[in-house]
């Protein structure tokens, strides 16, 4: 069955691969059909998954037919996320068929629309909402229902990834519990661009937080950083191997409401900080070691153990919200009340931006394409 359908996979993309190796096939369907075609595109294809270092190429892919509700999009800018990587590794839950383009957010100008198209138009900027496959190429030919029209003045980069990150930050601190001014969230993995997120966006609503970091060389200059976007109090994961671990909040109320992207023992220190009847929201596992919670946790603590996947969240009724809350994370970052850390980079560098993604060179800013 799989190699059945990966075999009508290949035979879907095949005319397109084809069509990039014999440029004299280009030309006469951009003769024939000139007024319905996107431009020619570059793209990120992989063929089958595997390492992403090994499986993907750029590759020039031939005009595409712009239907009557189709509007064609040329992309400015998108990021390479985990979960990217996971989708070309085959390990994701949801993925699509090889052989594929890679990429799932961005951002970009409309370039041409279809007949039928309406409240769209070319020069405005859009973004795949909720996000789609094959945002790593040049020119996009999708559905309008596809693509939200967003401020023109929103910063690229920002437009570019408001979705995966921001957004889980934000629904993650409003979705498992009912939190105040003067409340407190604890949370592993505080340098993540989810992470960073959370910081900025408790403390727009008065909520303090707690950080843990993993133990690295200029772990007191992160520190420095996360406190700058408003932490309230940051931890090395050594800081923490003490009895009384809730002794170093100086004051700060228990926290409510814990967040994990790690696992392991990053996680049990989460746990640790939380009070009675607080709840840990596991939305990744870095490490890739489960989760232990002791049998006292449970029971004299009455902790609760929750999970959050944003893609499920888009899924449901709830995703009609998805686009309100982007303008309100657009409206923050012009602000400059919501920033993280990115490194533009220009399409042709994009196996080297991969390295970065891949962890190649250590720990490195968010990795955004440029087109």
């Amino acid at each position: 069955m799989a190699s059945l359908v990966r075999s009508s996979a290949l035979r879907a993309l095949k005319p397109l691969l084809n069509d990039a190796l014999n440029p004299r096939a280009q030309t006469l369907r951009v003769r024939a059909f000139s007024t319905t075609l996107s431009p020619p595109s570059k793209a990120v294809v992989y063929e089958q998954h595997g390492p992403p270092d090994s499986v993907t190429r750029v590759i020039n892919l031939p005009p595409v037919e712009v239907k009557e509700n189709d509007v064609c999009v040329k992309m400015l800018a998108a990021p390479i996320n985990p979960s990217d990587i996971n989708r070309i590794e085959g390990v994701y839950p949801v993925r699509p068929q090889v052989p594929a383009v890679g990429g799932y957010e961005g951002v970009g100008e409309v370039h041409s629309v279809g007949s039928a198209v309406k409240g769209l138009s070319p020069g405005d900027l859009v973004i795949p909402s909720p996000p789609s496959f094959g945002t790593w190429q040049n020119y996009i030919v999708k559905d309008q229902s596809v693509w939200y029209k967003i401020n023109k003045d929103s910063p690229l980069e920002y437009a570019a990834t408001v979705t995966v990150n921001p957004l889980t930050a934000l629904r993650m601190l409003e979705d498992f519990t009912t939190l105040k001014s003067g409340d407190v969230v604890v949370q592993n993995g505080a340098t993540s661009i989810v992470g960073q997120c959370i910081i900025q966006l408790a403390k727009n609503r008065g909520i303090h937080s707690v950080n843990i970091i993993r133990d690295r060389a200029g772990s007191d200059e992160v520190k420095e950083k996360l406190k700058k976007l408003g932490a309230d109090e940051v931890f090395t994961e050594s800081e923490l191997q003490v009895k009384d671990a809730k002794s170093l909040l100086a004051g700060i109320p228990e926290p409510a409401l814990g967040f994990n992207c790690v696992g392991g023992n990053a996680a049990s220190l989460v746990l640790k900080f939380l009070g009675r009847g607080g709840t840990m929201v596991t939305y990744g596992g870095m490490s890739k070691k489960p989760i232990t919670v002791s049998t006292s946790s449970f029971i004299f603590k009455d902790l609760s153990l929750r999970g959050f996947w944003l893609q499920s969240w888009m899924s449901t009724e709830k995703a009609a919200e998805c686009r309100v809350l982007i303008d309100h994370l657009l409206d923050l970052a012009r602000e400059g009340k919501l920033k993280y850390e990115m490194e533009l980079v220009p399409f042709d560098g994009f196996h080297a931006a991969l390295d970065k993604a891949l962890g190649k060179q250590g720990s490195q800013p968010k990795q955004v394409i440029n087109f």
